[in-house]
């Protein structure tokens, strides 16, 4: 185990590369002069010369490329042309805001699939497993900007329960305030879920163990708690990993349709200012955020399921 860590770990560093690469390329490839937007399309080109100068992007592409990669070696974020300040102390603050946003969509995600799929898979011709198709392709087809405005139009305006955005501070209040960007972000990714846990779940109804199980006179219940579930958890597991990167992306786009002030919309105030060392720190984080939990995906997948233990 130890062996196939190390070697996972070691494959992860051209990818992290890569991600760092192509950042790099296209931020740069992007119309727009990061030094021209900061002093506005009004000043001189002296000034914006002496800014270009002052921030290293008067020299070639390859030197600028070198000296970033230099820089990240020793951990050095680089600063931020937009906020002016350290980008490591910038993601100290927003960063935990968006991971907690993450893991309670997932959280919330799997409490939503589990019941779901299991009620649709103990009778998939039933009038439940019908709801539950149709709603799998309501929240499929709805963008998740449109879940979250409907959510904040009933839940937060009408209804008021929730606040409509915002961060307020406290730590109650503030996870209260996360609430419906969560379950925004989680009823993305249910229908995923919900379809992949089904289907492990009806293999697992037709399979011999189930039938020997029955034949001891266990309950529905047992059955589905001691033998079902477990083995489908495996296929859940495995989604809920790859579905990282749409919790990712579902996370920068809720955070600006709740005005959370996470990494999504520090990522869009540095694409929108051409910020390239804050939009490439991003991109960066969010690369090892990927490769980290697709190597905890198949730890937990090789805890579950021993003939992936065995392989």
């Amino acid at each position: 185990m130890l062996r196939w860590l190390v070697r996972r770990l070691l494959l992860a560093i051209p990818v992290v590369w890569g991600v760092v690469t192509i950042s790099f390329i296209l931020m740069h490839l992007a119309p727009g002069d990061p030094a021209r937007t900061a002093l506005g399309e009004k000043a001189d080109a002296a000034s914006v010369a002496a800014l270009r100068h002052q921030w290293g992007l008067d020299q070639s592409l390859p030197m600028q490329y070198l000296s970033y990669l230099g820089n990240l070696a020793r951990g050095d974020l680089g600063t931020s042309f937009y906020y002016h300040s350290s980008i490591t102390s910038l993601m100290a603050q927003r960063l935990p805001v968006t991971l907690i946003l993450i893991v309670l969509s997932a959280i919330l995600a799997a409490l939503i699939s589990v019941p779901l799929a299991s009620r649709s898979a103990t009778r998939p011709n039933g009038w439940a497993a019908f709801v539950v198709r149709i709603f799998n392709a309501v929240m499929q087809g709805s963008p998740t900007f449109f879940i979250g405005s409907m959510l904040i139009l009933f839940l937060g305006v009408r209804v008021a329960i929730f606040p409509a955005g915002g961060y307020p501070s406290g730590f109650g209040h503030r996870a209260w305030a996360l609430v419906l960007p969560a379950v925004t972000i989680a009823l993305s990714i249910v229908p995923l879920l919900v379809r992949g846990l089904r289907a492990a779940m009806i293999e697992s109804y037709g399979s011999e163990y189930v039938t020997f199980a029955q034949s001891k006179g266990l309950g529905v219940g047992p059955i589905r708690r001691r033998y079902v579930l477990r083995n489908a958890a495996t296929s859940g597991v495995s989604i809920l990993g790859i579905q990282v990167g749409a919790l990712a992306s579902g996370a920068l786009v809720i955070e600006q349709v709740f005005a959370i002030p996470g990494m999504g919309s520090m990522l869009m105030t540095g694409i929108l200012n051409r910020d390239y060392a804050l939009v490439q720190a991003c991109t960066l984080v969010f690369g090892l955020l990927v490769v980290v939990v697709y190597l905890a995906t198949d730890l937990v997948y090789a805890r579950l399921d021993p003939r992936a233990r065995l392989s």
